[in-house]
């Protein structure tokens, strides 16, 4: 390491060259292995600190690279997202993965980039902790050098680039769709506009006043409030957004404005810290924070996931909080709620029996395989709308909806859940609501079904399914004798699927206004009369999403054997629902006589489809809607304590209703449904 020290100090070297092999000789082996990186650093600190002649070489060495290359660009484009569009940057960065950028030799960002040049390095270098990069500066000991009377050319360099940071808030604060959401912007004097007004004079000041005691010229507290204000109309905007929808263009310009912010408050704080002790330790801190930070972001700056979790946080998030409202009709609290929810899957079941009698009649019809698939998803997707419109409920719908619901309601703050009692509380009384809406669909779709395959034996004579059919439907509901478990996987994320769909076409409905586009259409209001197309109108914003999303969801399970026939891949699915149906359909096919083992195979493999179903749909669900709230893996473990902790002390909790209509309400519980509608498949 010493010989590497020492040819800093040799005239006509390429900097960027001996700086890539200081950082190799602290890089640690496995880029986890935060300790020897540690050890590293601190072992080029003693050496810096006992050998002054070394110590002056890198800190001259230092000075002539910020002195001789561009900063502006490290500044203003490292870890901000470009004046693009979402799929723009996601391309270039696929582009520069196959194919990598050329270097330009001037900036410091490239060597930057020629230094850390390995993705991993980010760990490392976040993982040593800011403090080990203070002590580093600290042992370059700056104070040794002489004092410049005037600005240095780096802190000029910082001074443009806030400049160009400025610039681009207030031209990203103006535009049309943050205006939409907040109309203030344009009737009132805008932050973004007003902080460039503010930055200008604070720059113009700065250069004046350097090596002085500060003065009213050179304070940023007037710019720190602008900043606070942008960043109270981003909040707004984005509340704005949860009651009015939201689009990707929107969360990239939203995202794009907390960076530049961000960014500006970083180097204003170096400058500030600078203007009061230009020779101090006191700008160490933050200078070590936008060092680390901007080494990140270079290591990522072609990082596909990344980009993509970024800038769908808050779709997700939009997504997901739609998801919940509906989430939370599927949760019982009083007694009266309960036996509710059982009477709304009755509905269901019935209407499901019918949809699996239906499905085995076009099943006769032989048609071609597209046609018969679209048939299929007709069926499928028809009922479920129907199934919606008369308030009934689909038992394998629930996850999807719950999960979102229980994740909306959890406050994370510094990683810890608050109020975990009434969380699981909430849990408990999600598990009793589901339980009775399974048994509410199975219990009437099996004797309905085998009824009305025995009603029309009885009217026509012929069995409505044949022996071999009989004995097909229910291998293929069997446990040991077909892939039920795996299909019923499949059924699960077209389940988890679907609760996506709904949420993006309530997000949809509300961002486009289509309730209040509607009312514009003329003859329509003229034909039906004012009040009726009112009607018309809130009935499609309230249910879009659910509409769709019982549509497309009809279209996921009617379509999936026959995608698995086009890609040849034995795929299928399986719905508990359903699958119960069939057995009823079967047990009357077999003379009311099967095979008691057979018979018992397929009992089992319902029970698995149903339980598959569920923890597939819900695992998914609860994984968008928690990673969306950014939610840590860590303050999980409290809470499975407290469920287990909770299950075994009050079971009943989770299976059966409370024991009187009415009672009290703990801490945490999500607000009643109360109308009769509440409890309705989405």
């Amino acid at each position: 390491m010493e010989a590497l020290l020492r040819r800093f100090a040799t005239p006509g070297t390429d900097l960027s060259s001996l700086f890539a092999e200081l950082v190799d000789q602290m890089r640690p082996a496995d880029p986890t292995d935060f300790e020897s990186a540690r050890r590293n650093l601190q072992a080029l600190c003693y050496v810096l600190s006992t050998d002054a002649e070394l110590r002056s070489g890198l800190r001259e060495a230092l000075t002539t690279l910020l002195r001789t290359y561009r900063h502006t660009e490290l500044y203003t484009a490292t870890g901000i997202l470009p004046n693009t569009s979402f799929g723009a940057e996601g391309l270039r960065r696929i582009g520069h993965k196959l194919l990598p950028e050329v270097l330009d030799p001037g900036l410091l960002r490239s060597v930057l980039r020629i230094a850390f040049d390995q993705p991993s390095d980010r760990r490392w270098v976040i993982g040593v902790g800011e403090q080990a990069w203070v002590q580093l500066i600290e042992a370059m000991r700056y104070e040794e050098g002489q004092p410049s009377e005037r600005l240095p050319p780096s802190l000029m360099e910082l001074l443009h680039s806030l400049r160009v940071l400025s610039y681009w808030i207030a031209a990203c604060g103006m535009e049309p769709e943050l205006l939409r959401l907040e109309p203030s912007l344009e009737t009132h004097e805008s932050p973004f506009v007003a902080q460039n007004r503010e930055l200008g004079d604070y720059l113009e000041a700065f250069p004046e006043h350097w090596g002085k005691p500060l003065a009213a010229e050179v304070d940023d507290r007037q710019l720190r409030v602008l900043f606070s204000q942008c960043q109270e109309v981003i909040e707004r905007v984005r509340r704005n957004a949860s009651r009015n929808g939201t689009s990707i263009r929107l969360t990239y310009h939203l995202q794009r404005l907390r960076q530049l912010l961000r960014r500006c408050g970083q180097l204003l704080d170096i400058l500030a810290t600078l203007q009061s002790d230009p020779r101090g330790p006191a700008a160490y801190p933050a200078i070590a924070s936008l060092f680390t930070q901007l080494v990140r972001d270079e290591c990522l700056r072609n990082n596909l996931r990344r980009h993509w979790r970024q800038n769908t946080e808050l779709i997700a998030l939009r997504v997901t909080d739609n998801a919940s409202h509906h989430g939370e009709h599927y949760i019982t609290e009083t007694r009266d709620e309960y036996w509710q929810m059982a009477r709304s899957a009755m509905i269901g079941g019935i209407v499901i029996a019918f949809m699996a009698c239906f499905k085995i009649l076009l099943a006769k019809g032989h048609m071609p395989p597209l046609t018969g698939a679209l048939a299929f998803c007709l069926n499928y997707g028809l009922g479920f709308c129907l199934i919606h419109i008369l308030h009934g409920t689909v038992a394998t719908k629930q996850p999807a909806m719950t999960a979102n619901a229980i994740a909306a309601s959890i406050s994370e703050a510094g990683g810890e859940l608050r109020d975990v009692e009434g969380l699981t509380g909430l849990i408990a009384r999600t598990c009793r609501s589901q339980i009775v809406a399974i048994l509410g669909n199975v219990c009437i779709a099996i004797p309905l079904a085998g009824l009305l395959a025995f009603s029309i034996f009885a009217l026509s004579g012929d069995p409505f399914t044949s022996q071999e059919k009989s004995l097909h439907l229910l291998e293929e509901q069997s446990l040991v004798h077909s892939g039920a478990v795996f299909y019923a996987a499949i059924a699960g994320v077209c389940l988890f699927v679907s609760g996506l769909i709904s949420g993006y076409y309530d997000n949809y409905a509300a961002y486009n206004r289509i309730p209040e586009r509607i009312l514009q259409l003329g003859w329509p209001r003229r034909l039906f009369g004012e009040a009726r197309m009112r009607q018309v109108a809130t009935y499609i914003g309230d249910n879009l999403g659910a509409l769709a999303g019982n549509l497309l969801f009809g279209f996921l399970l009617g379509g999936t054997t026959l995608f698995g026939l086009l890609v040849g891949l034995p795929i299928d699915i399986r719905h508990v629902a359903f699958s119960s149906a069939f057995v009823g359909i079967a047990f009357v096919g077999l003379d009311f006589a099967p095979q008691p083992w057979l018979f018992l195979w397929a009992a089992l493999g319902v029970a698995a489809i149903g339980c598959i179903n569920l923890a597939v749909s819900f695992a998914l669900a609860l994984n968008v809607a928690l990673r969306a709230r950014q939610v840590s893996e860590s303050a999980w473990k409290n809470l499975t304590r407290a469920v287990l902790t909770h299950l075994l002390r009050q079971p009943r909790d989770f299976f059966l209703p409370p024991r009187r209509s009415g009672s009290a309400v703990s801490p945490g519980q999500l607000p009643s449904g109360g109308d009769s509608g509440a409890m309705r498949s989405p």
